[in-house]
């Protein structure tokens, strides 16, 4: 069992095998609350950077906290994996689990490679557990993979799901609304409870249950979220048809404390790196077990539909046609305060606007250059919000970025072309954008015409 009294020692207490969003955030946020811990990756390119202070992911805090705790000596990083088990009492997997295109079933040839590093370089007792997002099963399997590797090793192996939202994973991390463990041995027990001692004295919930229902409550909790965006989107449109207003019907369900106001806000639907994979292995999961999980491919299904819907929205604002028109497109990235374009909608809508004969020019605080790696040159990227709506035809905000927010309404109208805001998130009023002067086209809620009805102007 770990015991914070060891904590000065100079090997690490704690191995995190990967350090991609998962693995940098949970190795760094467990230096924080005082561990030694260190994090192992085989892309020798990404140690080196994190060795001299350079994240290689935006998330809005983690760098502080990464250089604090490296300064501190706290956490380290290294290509080594001997190195990083070498006292190690807990190792923690956290490795991708991508979305495998053969049968929509998370890839979990990385959590296996790890469990093969692990069984052959570790030489003492320690709790393997699996952080990474994996099917009902997976800790059995790495149980299994270790055993046959090594058969004298003694270990025991546990669960122990992430929870972190894009934008607010530090956040998320050290003040979790709840910490999961799932494991069947009473000494992995103890050894997890006291590495999240300094969270639960603080009042932080801990639950404990067995592996598969821990594996399980990832993806339950994933896919109901997804769900509630499918229904409320669903909802929006039929608001559009019968003419209700998804903002009134949002607050009114919400405020009912069964179903809650998170995620009932309507928009271009749901991304990232998250939602799109949870949902779709939650169905593979049903599919094998032979206990389909309809509501989840219905949830699915929805969701493939939003950016149609949303290219649509901007052809009927353009007027019918898209062709030769210049739209300035704002935000890149699937929600805002994140570099991640992942399945992000506003992707997919600029390249369906481009295959209408769009001229989309496209800013982002901070996605520009993942999104140049999916698009190519398809379409432009501008240096400044300024840049992208100066003389455009119309503009559409698809991802509600604090400054697009702030972006005084005047100087919207000063640089576009013609009045015209096709809001993907509602971040607007209808009567804001009606006193504004704008033509203004949300979800849910209808539309507002533009107070002097003239034909859209076209680009030179």
């Amino acid at each position: 069992m770990l015991d914070m009294s060891n904590a000065a020692r100079s090997a690490p207490q704690v191995a995190v095998i990967g350090t991609g969003y998962v693995g940098l955030v949970s190795g760094a946020c467990l230096a924080e609350s005082g561990w030694r811990v260190a994090c192992v990756d085989q892309v020798e390119a990404k140690i080196e950077k994190l060795k001299a202070g350079i994240i290689p992911i935006y998330e809005p805090g983690l760098d502080e906290v990464v250089v604090r705790n490296a300064e501190a000596g706290r956490l380290i990083f290294t290509t080594d994996i001997a190195e990083a088990l070498r006292e190690a009492a807990i190792v923690i997997i956290a490795v991708g689990t991508p979305t495998r295109k053969l049968d929509g079933n998370a890839d979990l040839q990385y959590v296996y490679a790890a469990s093969r590093d692990i069984a052959r370089n570790l030489d003492h007792y320690a709790v393997v557990v699996t952080k990474s997002t994996v099917p009902a099963g997976t800790g059995n399997e790495v149980r299994r993979i270790i055993e046959r590797e090594n058969p004298n090793l003694d270990f025991d192996v546990a669960s122990n799901p992430e929870f972190l939202r894009e934008g607010n994973a530090v956040s998320d991390f050290m003040k979790p609304d709840r910490i999961v463990i799932g494991t069947d041995s009473a000494r992995a027990r103890e050894s997890l409870e006291a590495l999240y001692r300094p969270f639960t004295d603080q009042g932080f919930e801990l639950i404990s249950t067995d592996i598969i229902s821990s594996e399980l409550i990832k993806y339950a909790a994933n896919t109901f979220l997804a769900t509630k965006v499918s229904f409320i989107n669903e909802m929006a449109d039929i608001c559009e048809k019968v003419g209700g207003d998804i903002g009134a019907i949002s607050r009114g369900m919400g405020s009912d404390k069964r179903i809650g106001r998170e995620f009932l806000k309507p928009g271009p639907g749901y991304g990232g790196s998250c939602f799109p994979k949870d949902t779709l292995a939650m169905v593979h999961i049903g599919e094998k077990a032979l206990s389909p999980a309809t509501i989840v491919e219905a949830v699915i299904t929805v969701n493939r539909s939003r950016p149609h819907r949303m290219v649509a929205k901007v052809i009927q604002a353009a007027g019918g046609s898209v062709e030769g028109r210049t739209i300035a497109l704002l935000g890149l990235t699937f929600k805002p305060n994140t570099d991640d374009v992942r399945d992000s909608v506003a992707v997919l809508v600029a390249e369906q606007l481009t295959q209408r004969g769009a001229i989309v020019r496209a800013f982002d605080p901070k996605g520009m250059d993942h999104a140049r790696e999916m698009l190519g040159d398809a379409i432009e990227y501008c240096p400044t919000m300024q840049d992208a709506i100066e003389g455009a035809d119309l503009c559409v905000l698809a991802t509600e970025w604090e400054e697009f927010v702030r972006f005084p309404l005047d100087s919207y109208r000063a640089a576009l072309r013609n009045p015209i805001l096709v809001d993907f998130r509602n971040v607007f009023s209808l009567e804001t954008m009606a006193e504004a002067g704008f033509e203004y086209h949300s979800i849910g809620r209808g539309s507002v015409q533009a107070p002097a009805a003239e034909p859209l102007a076209r680009s030179a």
